[in-house]
């Protein structure tokens, strides 16, 4: 078991590439960024978070194969990694579209309509949102 110093030293190093613990016999954290935007997946700039207290929700979404999803907008920031199957995003209005697959991230868009649709294999996704208490994390349309 490890000791509290070295989780605690682990945790505190998280954000640094490469960082190791002052433990002997340990090995080092690897970090890998998965997604760091400042803009949705179709390049439309994120421009705030809500207001009022934070809330982060983290979600496991299993869409079955051959599923459409409605169309639907997210009114916070939020970003998507699949975690197995395919997965084909479009917004409505540009018809932009991007096909995901197991490892990829993808910057959810902001206020615009859009929906994700599989293919013959289902889809399991991770899911986080940057909100606060009170706000949905999606509409549809």
């Amino acid at each position: 078991m490890k000791s509290l110093h070295g989780l605690i030293a682990a945790a505190a190093c998280l954000s640094a590439l490469g960082c190791t613990t002052s433990q002997p016999n340990t090995t080092p954290i690897k970090t890998e960024l998965l997604l760091q935007s400042s803009e949705s997946w179709d390049g439309t700039p994120y421009t705030a978070y809500p207001s009022g207290v934070p809330q982060l929700t983290l979600i496991r979404l299993k869409i079955p194969a051959n599923t459409q999803l409605p169309w639907h907008t997210h009114p916070i920031p939020n970003a998507a990694y699949i975690l197995s199957g395919e997965l084909l995003v479009e917004a409505r209005k540009s018809g932009a579209t991007r096909t995901l697959r197991q490892g990829d991230t993808l910057a959810e868009m902001v206020g615009i309509e859009h929906r994700g649709s599989t293919g013959d294999t289902p889809v399991e996704l991770l899911v986080f949102y940057a909100g606060s208490p009170g706000i949905p994390l999606s509409r549809t349309h």
